[in-house]
């Protein structure tokens, strides 16, 4: 866990920032420290030179029978013991020490027997300053003698050991100090750098999720400086790749689509002409067949010789009709034969359509039930619609089974007309409902093939009913099927 906690902050802006500057506090403190340490008691020393320096100037410009209150203040503040003599080194004026004492030791330093145990600090025709340890106490002093301008003698001296003693005190106490400042200053630090770090790691976050193509995060820490400015910049990047993104999402989705369809299109390309090759292969091998057969003279009777132009005839007209078929097809889904909108009565265009497939009713023994109960007026092309009808009629007749009965009945219901063909027989299989729009599509192929159906009779019906805008559907009863259209009629 400690691992862990150092290796984050190892990693962390915030906690190397937090460590260089809590490194370089402890240095400036060590440094601090150390200055002291080497430095403080010299400097003490200095300022006790001077202070020594300042009681020679003071006693030597008065009487000194007659000091100032002030100046024994002085001396007793600065820890100064002193002593003035005639020129026979009899005390004249003193505090602290024993006169004889004093007089003993200015007695020593003029005859210069104290030489080897001091050390000359500064040294005047008047003054000498020296540094002396005393042979009987082992303490050090500073002291300062020399001769008074009215040819007195003084002296005055200070101990050093007390400089010492505070110097190593302070020493001591600067160092508890400084740790405790250390201590608070890591904590001042850390919550500092939290503040100024918090932003840089907003926008790690931030460039993580960008990373992850989430260009809903944005910068909100504010701000004027620096990273303000970056965490503004990072707001709008964001934006500006969301909008790139979108818009190659978008192109992407229109690309897909159009592969789709290239492909869609591909495919029906590829099955509209194995459907035609299949619809064409068949008539054209019959036509082929009974047209090498009267080349050949196969046969001698002409009732055989006009069976064999019957089924040329009737294949050749098939053909026809699926060429047809398909060109009609076509201009109807290219949007190249769109409808010629007019008024007309869809009453009438089924009455005709029955009037002239009543042959074929006939023939496939029909019984088609009509009873209208209006003009029904409806809005559409009457020249489409005619064939949407007799297309419908026509399926309903090959299909046509059991009660052989064909039913047309018409509805409206909010401006909208429905027509329904409905005829008996079998239903159409489920999955074939959703089928028989598509182009060849046969549910039964060998009676498809008997009629002479090609599958495109229902895709034709889906197109005109598409350029209308209008539906086509289809529906399944027990007994039969039911094949609708609408139109508006309003």
């Amino acid at each position: 866990m400690i691992r862990k906690v150092a290796a984050d902050l190892k990693n962390s802006i915030r906690g190397k920032v937090a460590l260089i500057f809590i490194c370089l506090m402890a240095l400036m403190l060590v440094l601090i420290g150390l200055c002291e340490f080497l430095f403080v008691e010299r400097f003490y020393i200095s300022r006790k030179e001077k202070i020594l320096l300042e009681s020679w100037n003071w006693i030597n410009a008065v009487d000194e029978t007659a000091l100032p209150e002030t100046f024994e203040s002085f001396c007793s503040v600065n820890g100064l013991t002193y002593s003035v003599t005639d020129q026979n080194l009899e005390p004249l004026l003193t505090n602290g020490h024993q006169d004889t004492d004093m007089s003993g030791r200015l007695f020593g330093n003029i005859l210069g027997m104290e030489d080897e145990n001091s050390k000359v600090l500064e040294e005047t025709d008047r003054y000498k300053m020296i540094r002396i340890q005393d042979r009987f106490s082992s303490m050090e002093y500073l002291e300062l003698w020399g001769t008074l301008e009215n040819g007195h003698y003084y002296i005055v001296l200070t101990p050093l050991q007390s400089i010492s003693d505070a110097a190593l005190i302070s020493a001591q106490f600067y160092a508890y100090i400084g740790l405790v400042v250390v201590v608070l200053g890591a904590a001042a630090i850390w919550l500092v750098t939290k503040r100024i770090v918090q932003p840089v790691q907003e926008l790690t976050e931030l460039s993580k999720r960008m990373a992850d193509l989430d260009f809903d995060a944005q910068y909100t820490s504010g701000g004027s400086d620096e990273i303000g400015v970056l965490g503004e910049n990072f707001n709008v990047m964001s934006r500006k790749l969301q909008e790139a993104i979108g818009e190659l999402k978008t192109a992407n989705v229109k690309l897909q689509k159009d592969i789709e369809e290239k492909t869609q299109i591909d495919e029906m390309r590829k099955e509209f002409i194995s459907n035609v090759s299949h619809e064409l292969k068949t008539p054209i091998a019959l036509i082929q067949g009974y047209a090498e057969g009267l080349r050949d003279n196969v046969i001698d009777d002409p009732e055989s010789r006009e069976y064999y132009c019957d089924v040329i005839i009737d294949e050749s007209g098939k053909m026809n009709t699926l060429v047809r078929q398909l060109l009609t097809l076509n201009r109807l889904e290219f949007g190249n034969d769109l409808p010629s909108m007019e008024r007309f009565s869809l009453t009438d265009v089924i009455k005709g359509v029955l009037q002239s497939s009543s042959l074929m009713i006939e023939q496939a023994g029909a019984r088609v039930i009509f009873e209208p109960d209006g003009p029904y007026a409806v809005w559409g092309d009457e020249f489409k619609i005619e064939e949407v009808v007799t297309n419908y009629l026509t399926n309903a007749l090959n299909h046509l089974d059991g009660e052989k009965i064909i039913e047309i009945r018409l509805a409206e219901e909010n401006g909208i007309v429905t027509a329904t063909v409905f005829n008996t027989g079998e239903p159409i299989p489920t999955e074939s409902l959703d089928r028989i729009w598509d182009k060849f599509y046969k549910v039964d192929k060998a009676r498809t093939r008997a009629y002479g159906g090609s599958g495109i009779g229902l895709s034709i019906v889906k197109a005109i009913m598409d350029s209308h805008n209008q539906t086509c559907s289809v529906r399944n009863y027990e007994n039969g099927v039911a094949f609708s259209f609408t139109l508006e009629a309003k």
